[in-house]
């Protein structure tokens, strides 16, 4: 069994900033893409970072030069740094990763975490 556990989510006035973390657990061979996901009120999840496992990176056009993913292996943990932020980036975010077993490949979910901006 493996499960994706995230923090760093809050309230943030506009232009602020915000880091989240999304830390894998269980039984892990190895992980594969890692990425961060959000879903606003009445919209539909999108995808708004992914990192492989090479350390290749790839942002949804409205968070480029404001966001950054990365991730650290030896602790199977992603982020995502989150600077100058916009009203319209209040969402629940979600991270996502195919995870490895011995015996079984999972696409994994975390819980969500919440990330308003306002002031």
């Amino acid at each position: 069994q493996v499960q994706l556990v995230e923090s760093g989510g809050g309230l943030v006035q506009p232009g602020g900033s915000l880091r989240l973390s999304c830390a894998a657990s269980g039984s892990i061979f190895s992980i594969n893409a890692m990425g961060w996901y959000r879903q606003a009120p009445g919209k539909q999840r999108e995808l708004v970072a992914v990192i492989t496992s090479g350390g290749s990176t790839n942002y949804v056009d409205s968070v480029k030069g404001r966001f950054t993913i990365s991730r650290d292996n030896a602790k199977n943990t992603v982020y995502l740094r989150m600077n100058s932020l916009k009203p319209e980036d209040t969402a629940v975010y979600y991270c996502n990763a195919e995870i490895f077993t011995v015996e079984e490949q999972y696409d994994c979910w975390g819980q969500g975490t919440q990330v308003t901006v306002s002031s």
